[in-house]
């Protein structure tokens, strides 16, 4: 884990709220396609939506919080699920608490 990158991901505002949103999905996405939000996570099209920002802007989004290590993608037919990295964050904990 790179903390620069990690820090760089979460100093906006909408991919900070993704991530509290992914914590509890079910609370915040409706259902796609009957994937279990839990154990598969959320498509593109979910956070959109939540997001009311074009498809490309919540992709970006993605990525640079799929790069910095803060979740991780599964892909499933034509759809792309991102959920967060429970290990990663816990690091980043971890990280935070030893050294600042």
């Amino acid at each position: 884990m790179d903390p620069i990158e990690v820090f760089k991901a979460l100093s906006n505002e909408s991919r900070l709220q993704i991530l509290q949103w992914l914590k509890e999905p079910e609370n915040h996405f409706v259902p796609h396609e009957g994937v279990d939000m839990r154990t598969i996570g959320v498509c593109v099209s979910q956070v959109t939506d939540k997001l009311n920002m074009t498809q490309s802007t919540a992709s970006q989004y993605l990525s640079i919080l799929q790069r910095a290590g803060l979740i991780r993608t599964e892909r499933i037919g034509k759809y792309t699920y991102y959920k967060r990295d429970e290990e990663k964050i816990s690091e980043l904990a971890a990280y935070l608490n030893q050294n600042l």
